[in-house]
């Protein structure tokens, strides 16, 4: 990944910003050079779960939807990859809100993806944004928090995040908004904890069946670090699970499917 280090704020950010903390970005470059984004320098990183869970998703895709975007990095991998599609990307945080907007016009996409900053609980509801509509999407994409800590960040308003944390209803909450994106027979793609299976398939259940898990491996012969889930809305078939994924060896070198995901922007056996 390459990385030029800018000491100035984007175009808009300055109202955004919290304390400083995005006054330094770094521009990256992701999926061998097809893919920049702006991020900032400090906290959290784009990582592999991203461009992972951009691959896990079906090709054949007119309306991607992506819950809780960051700076973009999972919905705009995803487009990069599938060039019939367009998008939505969702965020609360206004500062990774106007660098996603930024994201997308630095990758020239302005044409067919758009930028909502929202609460994910209000998405495609009648009290929320009127974008994206209910039942509009065929695929949803979300790489929710994984824990009560990081889901202090779903409000601004300190009561609102504290009740977040306190119900620990915030996987269930993005699958219910999820659910409500999609059409009949859509998409929803998620990465997750493996520890957390069970929670993962009891929100699901009742609203998304024929679930695929595939799990992913820092190495062989280590246990799973990550989990793919792939599911489709009001099916009702068992769940299945594929062969894992290993990113590299035991030497650290990054194994051929993982340089063909990564660098390459290939596909992770799509559904379709």
């Amino acid at each position: 990944m390459s990385r030029h280090v800018n000491h100035d704020a984007p175009s808009g950010q300055g109202e955004c910003e919290a304390g400083g903390a995005l006054s330094e970005t770094t521009l990256d470059h992701v999926l061998g050079g097809r893919l920049a984004l702006r991020q900032s320098a400090h906290g959290h990183r784009v990582g592999h779960d991203a461009v992972l869970l951009a691959a896990f998703g079906p090709q054949q895709c007119r309306h991607m939807v992506d819950l809780g975007s960051g700076v973009g990095s999972a919905g705009l991998a995803f487009l990069t990859r599938c060039l019939d599609a367009r998008g939505t990307l969702v965020e609360l945080e206004p500062a990774m809100a106007e660098l996603a907007r930024g994201n997308i016009s630095l990758n020239g996409l302005s044409d067919r993806c758009e930028m909502v900053c929202a609460d994910v609980a209000t998405i495609a509801h009648p009290k929320g944004p009127g974008v994206p509509e209910a039942g509009s999407a065929d695929l949803v994409l979300m790489n929710p928090p994984y824990n009560l800590e990081a889901a202090h960040r779903t409000s601004p308003h300190a009561g609102r995040a504290l009740a977040h944390a306190a119900s620990h209803g915030l996987l269930r909450e993005w699958v219910v908004a999820a659910s409500r994106c999609l059409g009949p027979q859509g998409t929803l793609c998620l990465i997750h904890r493996p520890t957390d299976l069970a929670a993962i398939l009891e929100v699901l259940s009742g609203r998304f069946g024929a679930v695929e898990l595939m799990p992913v491996h820092a190495r062989p012969n280590l246990p799973a670090m990550r989990l793919l889930v792939r599911a489709i809305k009001e099916r009702r078939t068992a769940p299945v699970i594929l062969p894992g994924l290993v990113l590299a060896d035991e030497s650290g070198m990054p194994s051929p499917a993982a340089e063909a995901l990564l660098r390459g922007a290939e596909a992770l056996s799509p559904r379709g």
